[in-house]
Order: structure tokens, then sequence, then C-alpha cells
């Protein structure tokens, strides 16, 4: 399967959605604090339902924790500083997404970090600035799972 990653989430319902969304497409759900709430606030149960005992949620202390624990596999960054949609990417069982924080994105030396082909946008039109981040993951993350063969699928 693929990995979701949330680099310093700070919006409560869009972790609780992205755990949701987890849930239904099997994607492993990794948050890299610090977060900007606590997990077992309303709203994020509130967003993930019941669902919360169906995904797998690990969470991170800080970005070299998540790295090591990833070490091997291949890192996509989500962001709008990319030049390759997310559907140029070819993926393959066991890549990682990784999205930045609601308000500011990924931070550039990290997003510097990874080859060009290992950073992805989603389409817009020239004068939007972004999307939604739980939009966006289900946007890339259905595109892996697509590739995948909508692996574990009924």
């Amino acid at each position: 399967m693929f990995d979701i990653a949330l680099y310093e989430p700070e919006i409560a319902p869009n972790t609780g959605n992205i755990i949701r969304l987890c849930a239904n497409c099997g994607a492993h759900l990794h948050l890299i604090e610090p977060l900007g709430f606590d997990l077992d606030e309303k709203k994020v149960r509130r967003a993930g339902l019941d669902y919360h005992d169906l995904a797998r949620v690990t969470r991170h202390k800080d970005y070299a924790a998540f790295a090591k624990a990833m070490a091997g596999r291949r890192i996509f960054a989500c962001t709008t500083k990319a030049t390759q949609f997310h559907t140029q990417a070819s993926f393959q069982t066991g890549d990682v997404l990784l999205f930045g924080p609601e308000t500011r994105g990924l931070p550039n030396t990290l997003i510097q970090s990874l080859s060009e082909d290992q950073r992805l946008r989603i389409p817009m039109q020239a004068d939007a600035r972004s999307l939604n981040l739980s939009n966006a993951v289900a946007i890339i993350g259905y595109e892996v799972w697509r590739q995948l063969g909508f692996a574990g699928a009924q």
C-alpha cells in the first residue's frame, strides 16, 4: 500500500477528514509533531467519525524521527512549489505522500532535500493559491491508489 504524512498539521477537522480517508483507502497515516491541536479534540473525532479504529495512525516527534522511520522509501513532497503534476508520477507500493501545514506548507529546505521527480503539485487555475489540505490529500491519494490497482478495494 502507500502512506500519507502530515507535517505539523494545524487544523483538527482536516486531520479528522484525512483519518477517514486513510481508513477508506487503506493508507497508513503519519503525523509529524508538533500538532496544532490535541488528537482527542472533538473536531478531530467529529470529522473522523467512527473511522479512528479503522485507520492506522503513527505519530513522530519531529521530521528527523519520521525520516528515520521511512528510510529506504520514496517520499513525495506535495506542494504548490513543484513543477511536476501528481498525475505524471509513477507510484509504487510503499511510497509516502508528504503534505505541509495548512497555513505555510512544507519548508523550502525540506522540499529542496528531495529530487525534483519527488515533488508533486495539483494543477490549478493560474490565480489560485492552494487547495484545502484534506482535499489535496484526497486528490493525490486516490491517484496513487488508482495506480496501485485499488488494492484491497471491494
